[in-house]
């Protein structure tokens, strides 16, 4: 699709907080494996970043969303995959079905706070034996008078140790799998929530993820966004918008491991002159090249037809299989041309490749993805209905 100097203005804006407010501190964020969650969203929040595509009655922008597709990308400038990542659950997988489905009461209290980085938010679905295969999360809320008593344990999540709450999906009623669940905000004070540990990561490493641990722990039914036991399909519509998020910053971050490896094989040199002198380097990086610019291709068809209001399922999954096999291939790739250089903590390349590793599997491993497009396709067997 046709971007305008709007797109582009929001692309700039992002890019210099980047430089200004985010890049100076990585390399901290990253020894000490968290970043400061609220102050950076805060300064986020007050450039209406947090809010592109959301309604303006809470504080939004009330752009469409080829704007928060091209907050994704900008967001891929951020030399730590964590930060930017921390930051798309708080803007597109904790908030979209609280925006669409949520009362205005629930939106008010926690969709306004995290439109301007008052509070940070987090996405409560995967859980230790249950994380692509969301129908079988464990988790229950069971009624009480007007309350919710949730009991259970989330896994893998990200924003966990920071987070102000919790979009949590949970088991409410007896029925079909996929017709019994709902998605609950949890304020992360309430008691009986346990950060059981932060959990230690090869990659993406300035986001904090937690274990959670939710015992007897009493909300309004109140806190229930939509109708209830429709949460299973509220968060299928969720991952839409999360699974393309991850393809677009994930394009974005591949593209900065071309180019930094291009200056750096500009600089390095073998055998008498440069790296980038030899063909095969030359081919490889036109190869890789290539590859990238195919996938922001099909990213920005499939961000077309979430604009056009759009079924954008089939779409939305392919880039995000297809990303995550690139990032495996690219980072690789480049890596190696920085030799054992791109082998050490120091460099940038060797960041990239941790980090693009958790695209096969975060938000729905490559498998997932297969199986919804075979189904798309009519070829799914027995087997995998």
């Amino acid at each position: 699709m046709q971007l305008t100097h709007e797109h582009e203005a929001v692309r700039r804006s992002v890019q210099s907080w980047i430089e200004d407010k985010v890049n100076p501190y990585v390399d901290e964020w990253e020894a000490a494996g968290i970043y400061p969650a609220r102050e950076v969203m805060g300064t986020l929040g007050q450039l209406g970043m947090l809010g592109v595509s959301k309604s303006e009655q809470f504080g939004g922008l009330g752009l469409d969303f080829s704007y928060a597709a091209v907050l994704a990308e900008a967001l891929g400038a951020i030399k730590s995959g964590g930060v930017a990542m921390s930051i798309g659950v708080q803007t597109d997988m904790c908030t979209p079905a609280l925006e669409k489905h949520g009362s205005d009461e629930l939106r008010e209290a926690y969709l306004r706070p995290a439109i301007a980085g008052e509070m940070v938010g987090c996405i409560g679905v995967s859980e230790p034996g249950s994380g692509s295969d969301v129908a079988s999360v464990k988790t229950v809320a069971r009624k009480d008078g007007g309350d919710y008593v949730i009991n259970g344990t989330k896994m893998w999540i990200t924003n966990g140790t920071q987070a102000d709450f919790c979009c949590l999906l949970a088991n409410t009623g007896d029925g079909p799998v996929h017709r019994n669940k709902s998605l609950i905000v949890v304020p992360m004070n309430t008691p009986g929530i346990e950060v059981a540990r932060k959990i230690e990561k090869i990659g993406m490493r300035a986001s904090d993820t937690a274990q959670l641990y939710f015992d007897d722990v009493r909300v309004p039914q109140s806190n229930r966004i939509g109708e209830e036991n429709m949460g299973f399909i509220y968060q299928m519509e969720q991952f839409q918008i999360e699974r393309l998020w991850g393809a677009l910053n994930n394009a974005a971050m591949l593209q900065r491991a071309i180019d930094c490896t291009i200056a750096y094989t500009r600089e390095r040199r073998a055998f008498g002159k440069p790296i980038i002198e030899n063909q095969w380097v030359n081919f490889k990086l036109a190869e890789m090249q290539s590859e990238v610019e195919a996938l922001n291709a099909l990213n920005w068809r499939a961000v077309e037809m979430i604009v056009n209001g759009e079924d954008a399922t089939k779409l939305a999954t392919m880039p995000k299989l297809n990303a995550g096999r690139l990032a495996r291939e690219v980072a690789d790739g480049c890596l190696q041309f920085w030799g054992g250089m791109g082998y050490s903590e120091e460099s940038e390349i060797s960041r990239i490749y941790r980090d693009a590793r958790l695209t096969s599997i975060g938000g729905g491993a490559d498998e997932v993805m297969l199986r919804i497009l075979t189904k798309y396709m009519g070829i799914a067997g027995d087997g995998n209905a």
